[in-house]
């Protein structure tokens, strides 16, 4: 981890990036945990979020299940990159956008309570752009945790069961907005979020603690900014396999080193025939293709057409949006 000479440091990013606790003092149990103070472990999580080092400390959640999102793209000409770019981050719902080595090169991930929205934002974003928008939904996802190790290859997770919506009540869109758009780095930041939303703190640990205990949130902990701890080289790799191949290669390639996300997603005929998706995170472009040379030679994916769309900017990295007047609450 580059920059990191500092043990503290290095365990802070790397050890909580999941699991990270639901009780009254959190960054207590944390300064616990190693072996320091709270308001030294907050004055650290100061000091990354200032420099661009972590987007926040919260949650990430489980795609269409207490809201909706896609990943989308537009082909824009080269003169018109910044252009279109600021269009697409204007949107609340956009939580991530990246310009990308393709033809369609402005990639971003739209988020919002509903398809509707999402829907609705895709249409302004074309309108303001003048630019043809693909919409890309998720079919089935393989691996969408996106936490990784930042000392080196981790041991592959183990596939979580399918989010349990059925636990699912009125004000946990609310709560986990909040959590998305970060947790205060305060000593009692929960009791923080339930005061903002008129809410006791036992009330909101307790439909945390559900929400993680049913996948809805996906991860709770600290969120790095990859780019900015050294790993550089960000590819999203997609393959060209009907959807019957994926059910045996998608599982295969969701565990490989090196793959922190892998997801099927609905193709446009004509235009875009790609249905199987992954995201490689190396700290240079030549470790990234070693790991997409071993990932091709999976007897599931060998000789099959594939791109590998690497990343040259990020424009928007953020929280999802969830509530409806969550955008207003988003942290960038």
């Amino acid at each position: 981890m580059e920059g990191f000479s500092d043990p503290l440091d290095r365990a802070l990013l790397d050890d909580w990036q999941r699991g990270f606790p639901v009780t009254a003092r959190p960054y207590t149990a944390l300064a616990q945990a190693l072996g320091t103070t709270e308001q030294g472990v907050i004055r650290r999580l100061q000091t990354k979020l200032a420099a661009g080092q972590i987007t926040r400390v919260g949650a990430t959640v489980a795609p269409n299940t207490i809201s909706a999102s896609t990943l989308a793209t537009v082909a824009a000409p080269e003169a018109r990159i910044e252009e279109v770019a600021e269009i697409i981050g204007a949107e609340p719902g956009v939580n991530h956008s990246y310009l990308r080595e393709n033809a369609w090169n402005l990639w971003f991930v739209a988020t919002g309570p509903d398809r509707a929205h999402v829907d609705a934002a895709l249409a302004r974003i074309h309108a303001r752009s003048g630019l043809k928008v693909l919409d890309l939904p998720l079919v089935r996802p393989f691996n969408l945790d996106l936490g990784f190790s930042l000392r080196g290859a981790a041991s592959p997770r183990p596939a979580a069961p399918p989010p349990d919506i059925s636990v699912l009540q009125e004000g946990d869109r609310e709560i986990v907005q909040a959590l998305t758009s970060g947790l205060p780095l305060t000593s009692r930041p929960y009791a923080d979020i339930g005061a903002r939303l008129g809410r006791g703190m036992d009330d909101v640990l307790t439909r945390i603690r559900v929400l993680v205990e049913a996948r809805i949130i996906a991860r709770l902990g600290v969120i790095v900014r990859h780019r900015a701890l050294g790993w550089r080289a960000n590819a999203m790799v997609v393959w060209d396999l009907p959807s019957a191949a994926i059910d045996r290669a998608g599982p295969r390639l969701a565990v490989q080193p090196g793959i922190t996300l892998c997801y099927e997603r609905r193709p446009v005929p004509g235009v875009w025939p790609y249905r199987l998706y992954a995201m490689i995170h190396a700290r240079s472009r030549a470790e990234a293709l070693e790991r997409l040379q071993a990932a091709s030679e999976l007897p599931e994916l060998a000789g099959v057409r594939h791109l590998a769309l690497f990343s040259s900017r990020c424009f928007k990295q953020t929280g999802a949006l969830v509530a409806a007047d969550g955008g207003e609450r988003e942290r960038t």
